[in-house]
């Protein structure tokens, strides 16, 4: 047997120590490497652009068919827009020489831009925009050009309403769209986006410095992590031409980039400290940084990208864009952390410490660690802990299963506009009064109707049928317009739903549509195609979608990591245990979200009174990135501790020197990720909010409760059936690969030492 695993038949052994080694052996090369390999990546991905995902692509279901009837009509529907024309006081009407004269402005004014075309006055022979209270009057008109950058030209149009709103004071006079409303949003949120990305950066480099001490080592985690995230940028615009990317898969590629590849240069850097503190050289820290943390980092990667890969089986394009987003740059930052980063380590040797801040390097904070190197804080937990394991559990235990509890009254539903912005945006006072006026009227059910021939007696007579039952059943008040295009037979049918704004009640009148009305009259129209689409039918079929892909996606992401520890770490138990934790982890993130979001309990501290429910891709999400995530910290722990019970120590020594050692790392590495996290828990829109507060508590918790008193104390009542492999799984891969490493050398043997090291 080869002690410490370096050589065997003159190989190094394990994928991460030999990577390790070369690096180390050819550090400019493999610096160069990487240098190349960024700008290539970044390079290409800028000659080659980057294809978004489209509308028709998002969703299986009624939507995607009617979306993809659209297309493959090769129907640009323009953007709509709406002016919406109201008394400030309620008591003047629509009939008044006053409420005539701002109409006939607004026409003028919009028509005057040059921007807009099919403009339609409320006084038009065939309009159907008074309300029935005759106090509000909408004038609606079409953007010209690609509606799809129409946000980018309905500036001049906004500022000819809000002039014709000035000289008419007395009258609420407001535009509302889907361009005004994208203009209005992109002004509102695009920085604050911006500045929660650029600033995550300097937190987490803030962060380094205090768990360093110094600043050339605070400095190399966030330039990989950096690195990692251009070289992915990249990269997704090669792989968007085969899969769509999008910007919400960009901004959670930098969450992650920034969150793992700050974590795994950490960890790495860490070990190569401590080792050097030992009394190593530099080399030979490396080397055993290399054999012990590189592998854990590979390990924990793998598992990450499995997790990630699990957004794959959800068919929905924005998250298999997100899915993959997530896997390339956690990959990359994996490859960059064994690699390159070994180089920079080499090339630099002490100097790794240069910039030394006075009273945060650890040569002048020892009062905070143990005997061992480890935390004080934690020592003290852990006498605790491993000395009544049994009471540690059933209280950690009870104590996240209180917290998860309220997660079983979960309701899910996608955010409506007012639910998702409050009232901190005037355009969402709008959207409520045009609904109020006009319910469903300013989102209403689409039915893309589909025929050999539109115009066929028998598919004219259907449309008429379904106009007249749509409102007789109840589905909606109407008006119940329809546009039809001749030339690629296809008809547009706009259904103004009961319900409006309130989505369950919107969600009955869509099934009233989909389920009676629909079958009743074109469905019985051989060869007709007749798809219901829509906010409200959209939101419908994607949780639909989301609901029906929880089981693949869970299986998958379970199934797999259990069998990647099971590889990693040659014991059943430990695979077992680690799926079993990571569920309570994410349980506890998911009651948190609950209380706060759904029920309100807090909510003003993070300002989302009223939202009531939870947004219904975050379950899901969360789901993945936790339990990719919280594998970090886990590989990492338990890494440690059997790499102490192979070098002899008792079961209970193994664990505490493995979880005080690693401590520090997983504190500083918890706590950037919490900081990051936070970032985006600040941001206006509440689907932010709850991403960025689920993603910080589940961190949180994870990287406290589970890691530093769960973990060790199941460990302690286990024993030595934490290693259990059963006979007939023996003729496994062996990927363990961590053999204890080699005595620390006596201060005169050190230099030697590094020469005849095996790691």
């Amino acid at each position: 047997m080869v002690r410490n695993g370096e050589r065997q038949n003159g190989r190094v052994r394990g994928v991460a120590a030999r990577a390790g080694g070369w690096s180390a052996r050819h550090r400019w090369a493999a610096v160069g490497i990487w240098v190349l390999f960024v700008v290539l990546a970044m390079g290409i991905g800028n000659a080659a652009g980057r294809v978004d995902v489209k509308e028709s692509d998002q969703l299986s279901g009624e939507t995607g068919r009617a979306a993809r009837i659209i297309d493959d009509a090769g129907i640009d529907e323009p953007a709509g827009e709406t002016v919406l024309v109201q008394g400030k006081d309620g008591q003047l009407t629509a009939t008044a020489p006053e409420f005539k004269r701002a109409v006939a402005d607004v026409v003028k004014a919009v028509e005057g831009t040059g921007a807009v075309t099919n403009v339609r006055s409320p006084y038009g022979a065939q309009a159907q925009t008074i309300s029935k209270d005759g106090r509000t009057a909408l004038v609606q008109f079409d953007m010209r050009g690609d509606p799809e950058t129409a946000s980018d030209r309905v500036e001049p149009v906004q500022k000819a309403v809000a002039g014709v709103a000035d000289d008419h004071g007395s009258l609420r006079i407001e535009e509302i769209g889907a361009a005004s409303m994208n203009k209005t949003f992109d002004d509102a949120f695009g920085d604050d986006f911006q500045r929660a990305e650029y600033s995550a950066v300097p937190v987490a480099l803030g962060i380094l410095l205090i768990a360093f001490g110094a600043l050339v080592a605070a400095l190399l985690p966030v330039a990989l992590a950096v690195t990692a995230i251009i070289a992915t940028m990249g990269l997704m615009a090669i792989v968007s031409h085969f899969q769509p990317m999008s910007d919400t898969a960009n901004s959670v590629m930098l969450l992650v980039g920034l969150a793992v590849g700050v974590d795994y240069c950490l960890f790495y850097l860490r070990r190569e400290r401590e080792e050097r503190m030992k009394g190593h050289d530099a080399g030979t820290a490396l080397r055993i940084a290399a054999a012990t943390s590189g592998r854990a980092i590979i390990v924990s990667g793998v598992t990450v990208c499995v997790a990630m890969a699990g957004m794959l089986f959800t068919g929905i394009a924005e998250f298999q864009a997100m899915g993959l987003a997530s896997l390339m740059v956690v990959a990359v930052a994996m490859v960059g952390s064994v690699t390159v980063l070994p180089a920079l380590l080499s090339l630099l040797g002490e100097r790794v410490e240069k910039g030394r801040l006075p009273f945060l390097h650890p040569d002048k904070r020892r009062g905070g660690t143990s005997a061992e190197g480890g935390s004080r804080f934690w020592t003290r937990v852990l006498g605790v802990v491993l000395k009544r394991p049994a009471v540690s559990v059933a209280v950690a235990v009870c104590a996240l299963l209180a917290v998860a509890a309220p997660a079983l009254g979960m309701k899910t539903q996608n955010l409506t506009l007012d639910q998702e912005f409050g009232d901190s945006l005037p355009i969402v006072a709008t959207y409520d009064r045009v609904n109020a006026a006009f319910p469903g009227g300013s989102e209403p059910a689409q039915v893309i109707v589909g025929a050999a021939d539109i115009n066929a007696p028998a598919v004219r007579t259907a449309i008429a049928d379904f106009r007249a039952r749509a409102v007789s059943s109840g589905a909606s008040r109407g008006p119940v317009e329809v546009t039809v295009h001749a030339a690629q037979n296809v008809a547009f049918i706009d259904v103004p739903l009961v319900g409006g704004s309130d989505q369950g009640k919107a969600e009955k009148s869509l099934a009233l549509l989909r389920d009676e009305v629909r079958p009743a009259t074109l469905g019985k129209v051989d060869g007709v195609e007749a798809p219901i689409t829509g906010q409200v039918a959209g939101s419908k079929d994607f949780n639909d979608q989301i609901v029906g892909s929880v089981v693949p996606v869970f299986a998958f992401v379970v199934v797999f990591a259990f069998l990647l520890m099971l590889l990693s770490f040659r014991s059943l138990t430990v695979a077992i245990t680690s799926i079993a934790l990571n569920l309570l982890s994410v349980g506890a993130a998911y009651g948190i979200l609950v209380a706060v979001f759904q029920h309100g309990w807090g909510a003003s501290l993070v300002g989302a009174e009223g939202v009531g429910a939870i947004i219904s891709w975050l379950p899901l999400f969360l789901f993945v990135i936790l339990f990719g995530l919280s594998m970090d910290y886990h590989v990492f722990v338990v890494s440690r501790i059997k790499e102490a019970r192979l070098q002899g120590r008792t079961n209970t020594d193994a664990i505490r020197h493995g979880v005080v050692t690693t401590a520090g790392v997983v504190t500083s590495a918890a706590v950037i990720m919490v900081a990051v996290f936070s970032i985006f828990g600040t941001l206006s829109m509440q689907s932010m909010k709850q991403m960025g507060v689920g993603l910080a508590a589940a961190v949180l918790i994870d990287a406290t409760v589970i890691r530093g008193v769960l973990l060790p104390a199941v460990m302690a009542l286990l024993g030595d059936r934490n290693w259990y492999l059963p006979r007939w799984l023996h003729r496994m891969p062996d990927l363990t690969h961590d053999e204890p490493p080699a005595p620390v050398p006596a201060p005169a043997a050190a230099a030697k030492g590094g020469e005849e090291l095996r790691v």
